[in-house]
């Protein structure tokens, strides 16, 4: 992927800010500007179909919830840039195929580094996983901490924003959805 910003742009960026960008401290920045925002946006060149591997073998008999809750999430929100931060728990009903577990991890890291807003990733997260593993259900849960609620504007810190995606079974199944947001409480 080519440099959206050169080390000039950053510079430039850098001395708008009222900083001077040939301080000692700068000389370095803007590389390291360069090479964190394209890790921070990597998600951008993945294809979630690329990572979500299937299993047929011993998933035929398996109709029971498989969760995986306490998967990091680090994004940047789209509207200010700043980051958001906290957990997902992903959780699905097989019908016939598994997925590797850590690929529910990788998944959700996929979407996670995109400029984003919450709802949006939570959605992108149960969507890719239906379309693609093609399970009786889905569900995700994911629980945030947002830099720009808590460093500007309202200033709250602490405050965590929970979005919720349920698609499939869970759906019309009350005892179904219960069981995974019980087993998605931290």
């Amino acid at each position: 992927m080519e440099d959206t910003f050169s080390n000039e742009d950053w510079r430039r960026f850098l001395a708008s800010l009222g900083e001077d960008p040939d301080r000692p401290g700068l000389l370095d920045t803007p590389d390291r500007l360069s090479r964190a925002w394209k890790h921070w946006t990597s998600g951008y060149q993945q294809d979630p179909a690329d990572i979500l591997k299937t299993f047929e073998d011993g998933a035929e008999e398996y109709n029971e919830l498989i969760v995986v809750r306490g998967i990091p999430v680090y994004s940047h929100c789209e509207h200010h840039l700043a980051p958001f931060f906290g957990t997902a728990t992903v959780g699905y009903i097989p019908d016939g195929r598994i997925v590797g577990l850590s690929k529910l991890t990788r998944l959700v890291d996929c979407f996670a580094k995109r400029l984003q807003v919450q709802e949006r990733l939570t959605s992108q997260v149960a969507n890719s996983l239906m379309a693609i593993l093609r399970p009786k259900a889905v569900g995700v849960v994911i629980r945030c901490r947002h830099l720009c609620m808590e460093s500007r504007g309202i200033r709250t810190p602490g405050e965590e924003t929970i979005t919720s995606a349920m698609l499939g079974e869970l759906l019309p199944n009350l005892a179904m959805r219960t069981e995974f947001l019980a087993l998605a409480r931290e």
